[in-house]
């Protein structure tokens, strides 16, 4: 895992543009824990809706796509209080999710969602998600962590917006 992390953090010392970065996360989350898709969304700057700027699916899941933010207790705790969310089971992505009939049509049924935040402020979401049951409390932490070398590339994206 030491040597995951020095990849990622030589990746992004190196990249001169925000997609680099996306790219080395998703290599740095499909070693640590895999996936059947990740995508990173960025907070619109008014703040009215989230939008897809990286997906490793970019048939189902275009990038540009939106999604208007919600009061939900699933939005409210990934984007006001910055906590993650694990959902293990297909009930829990169809509880979260307007979209859980595409979701669960690419054979994904787990999900941990991450907030990009720092300093109060969130900036967007790295959303990982596999087969039911794929994930445990145990991948959320790396997920977390990973996450946080987004900061910087999607503060750079809602400033450019």
């Amino acid at each position: 895992m030491q040597n995951l992390f020095a990849g990622l953090a030589r990746a992004v010392n190196h990249a001169t543009e925000p997609v680099q970065v996306f790219a080395a996360v998703e290599d740095a989350v499909r070693r640590a824990i895999g996936f059947k898709l990740l995508t990173i969304l960025f907070v619109l700057p008014d703040r009215s809706a989230v939008q897809r700027i990286h997906s490793s699916n970019p048939v189902a899941y275009p990038v540009s796509g939106r999604k208007p933010f919600r009061t939900t207790e699933w939005g409210d705790n990934l984007m006001i209080k910055r906590r993650p969310w694990l959902g293990r089971t297909v009930d829990d992505i169809r509880w979260a999710f307007f979209d859980h009939e595409l979701i669960e049509s690419l054979g994904c049924g787990c999900c941990i969602n991450a907030p990009v935040a720092a300093f109060g402020q969130v900036y967007g979401t790295l959303n990982v998600l596999d087969a039911p049951l794929a994930y445990d409390n145990t991948q959320v932490p790396v997920v977390e962590a990973i996450a946080s070398y987004l900061v910087e590339p999607l503060r750079r994206v809602v400033h450019t917006t």
